[in-house]
């Protein structure tokens, strides 16, 4: 997967933030940290989640009314967290086998993953507050 196009919180300049990359995305122009928000299928997800940053891997359905309320939280929280955590967003539906690897029966599924391992998980759709403080804790 070759990235998103993001827009700079700082000085709104476009940029390419790759789905995998063992640093972190600056922007081009002013260099300040960028929202790191991918999507990753089955064949490139143990990719985008290998990174040193905190990842939190968010397994969702289209279909999915409460996924659907969480996904503008995630990205908010991308940028909020823009340099120290890094969101991939996985389709269940597109991607069996991961949502099978974790297995995922109840969706959203949040997964806090550092180094390769979960260290936290979430089941539910959860306010903006609970996640922030689930991230803050995280990163401390």
């Amino acid at each position: 997967m070759a990235g998103n196009i993001v827009s700079c919180p700082s000085c709104h300049a476009k940029n390419r933030v790759p789905s995998s990359s063992s640093g972190k995305p600056t922007c081009a122009k002013c260099h300040a940290d960028l929202p790191w928000l991918v999507d990753a299928t089955d064949g490139d997800f143990s990719a985008a989640i290998d990174t040193s940053r905190l990842v939190l891997v968010d397994l969702w359905a289209p279909w999915c009314g409460p996924c659907k309320m969480v996904a503008p939280i995630l990205e908010k929280l991308s940028k909020d967290f823009a340099g120290a955590l890094k969101v991939v967003k996985v389709d269940v539906d597109q991607s069996p086998m991961t949502a099978q690897r974790y297995s995922a029966s109840s969706i959203p599924m949040l997964l806090f993953v550092r180094d390769g391992d979960v260290i936290d998980r979430v089941v539910g759709a959860q306010p903006e507050h609970v996640l922030r403080a689930a991230i803050e804790q995280q990163l401390a």
